[in-house]
């Protein structure tokens, strides 16, 4: 393995390129190589800059089809997510692993000055390609700067379903990303790295948070529970008898869940005090995962 990655570049760059193949016409192949081909040549930035821009151009936003060996082939890179992704973005994430990485600060100025000039999709391309690209410790400010960005899509490409955050971000931008997610009513279970990065400050910080919404008569999203549950005390408790005995059920149950994620005795014993929950979530029946699907 690079050591400026932290992955399989090599095999990560033919993964890529075949499911590309696989979903572009013979043409479109052609060209991708003529501009690979011609940067190896020259090693001229402003190509590789002028090929970053252009690739929508000639590759089309055709969604892009995966087999289930790509699903697993992808485990190269723990919790890197292209479903869903259009041809043009897959091609734009593709093309940054044909950047020489070998000089450090010349990669780091090439990289910044793509985003810096970027308009909205290749900002999307840029920070969903955030855990493919080389010295990952150099875009832990990058990535904070885009946790702050009030573009829907260029959060999304951050946020969810992105590995690099939570590999990454010191605690303080982390709870940053997961308040932002919230505030902006993401879907914070798609959140990587969700449940690993849980720490007693964030839950008190969300703690705060629930009882300005409470107080303000809005709702609280029944998915922060899980970032408390691990950490349930005394104080946070109350917030657990206050939603069990207040909510409707979905709120309900994800005080259960909370409380099986706990070692604090009162918590355990609320839900002992439901056998029928409590035989849900040992039975797998009953996840977060089912509680994001029915606030969806």
């Amino acid at each position: 393995m690079n050591e400026l990655y932290h992955y399989d570049r090599t095999r990560m760059d033919a993964l890529l390129y075949s499911i590309i193949e696989r979903n572009s016409s013979s043409q479109i192949q052609q060209w991708l190589q003529q501009q690979k081909d011609k940067l190896e040549e020259t090693g001229a930035l402003q190509r590789f800059n002028l090929t970053f821009t252009a690739i929508p151009r000639f590759t089309g936003k055709n969604v892009i089809q995966l087999s289930a060996s790509d699903l697993t082939a992808l485990a190269l890179m723990p919790g890197f997510f292209i479903q869903g992704y259009a041809l043009d973005k897959l091609a734009r994430i593709w093309w940054l692993l044909q950047l020489s990485a070998n000089d450090r600060e010349q990669y780091i100025q090439a990289i910044e000055s793509l985003f810096n000039a970027a308009d909205m999709n290749e900002l999307v391309a840029l920070y969903s390609a955030l855990p493919l690209l080389a010295w990952p410790e150099e875009w832990k400010l990058r990535t904070a700067e885009g946790i702050r960005s009030n573009i829907g899509s260029v959060q999304d490409a951050i946020m969810l379903n992105n590995p690099y955050p939570a590999s990454w971000l010191d605690e303080a931008a982390w709870n940053q990303l997961v308040m932002k997610a919230i505030f902006t009513d993401k879907p914070v279970h798609l959140i990587s790295g969700l449940d690993e990065r849980a720490n007693p400050r964030l839950a008190m910080v969300l703690h705060d948070y629930a009882h300005e919404r409470w107080a303000a008569g809005r709702p609280v999203n029944p998915l922060l529970w899980r970032l408390i549950g691990p950490f349930i005390d005394e104080v946070f408790f109350r917030d657990i008898i206050n939603v069990w005995n207040s909510g409707n059920d979905t709120e309900k149950e994800a005080a259960a869940l909370a409380c099986a994620a706990t070692t604090f005795k009162p918590a355990q014993e609320l839900l002992s005090g439901s056998p029928a929950l409590k035989q849900e979530i040992t039975g797998g029946r009953l996840t977060w995962d089912t509680i994001a699907r029915r606030i969806a």
